[in-house]
């Protein structure tokens, strides 16, 4: 009687061994272009990644009962992820090869609830300030009218990517 939902992912390490090797655009891209796969976590919550420039990323959503918390709504931590996803990517995108990032803190407010009535929402990440060793971005969950439903920052930190064994 219950729902059930079936999906797949590629082996992530394909990506991560081509992400040492390109630089943070082309690996974004080539992702985007389905070229490599992504990573298991679009799979998990059904999410794409729609656009990719410089500084800057688009991942969208279309919510499903999958997402929902136990009050009918969709959970925090999607919205975080998808928060997440956007302000970091948005900092990988600025990335040259040999560099790498990792999200130091996520700061969500959330601001509207989203059901399965809310249609597609997408999460838009922008690079406020990129320096050597930290950078700071923005993400912003919007729907379809461009309402925002929840807003996030994050600190992630640079550092190189040790040179491929071999």
């Amino acid at each position: 009687m219950g729902r059930i939902r079936t999906y797949q992912w590629e082996d992530p390490a394909v990506t991560a061994e081509v992400a040492g090797r390109v630089s943070g655009m082309e690996l974004l891209r080539e992702m985007r272009a389905g070229r490599i796969p992504g990573p298991p976590i679009l799979a998990t919550l059904d999410f794409t990644l729609d656009e990719v420039e410089s500084g800057r990323v688009v991942f969208s959503l279309t919510p499903g009962e999958e997402h929902y918390n136990p009050i009918g709504s969709v959970h925090g931590g999607v919205y975080a992820t998808l928060l997440d996803s956007a302000a970091g990517c948005a900092v990988h995108s600025t990335l040259p090869v040999g560099m790498a990032y990792t999200s130091l803190d996520l700061n969500v407010k959330f601001l509207r609830r989203i059901t399965v009535d809310t249609g597609r929402v997408r999460a838009i990440g922008t690079v406020v300030n990129a320096g050597r060793r930290t950078a700071l971005a923005e993400a912003k969950l919007v729907d379809e009218a461009d309402r925002l439903l929840a807003h996030a920052t994050s600190s992630c930190m640079l550092f190189p990517v040790p040179p491929a064994q071999g």
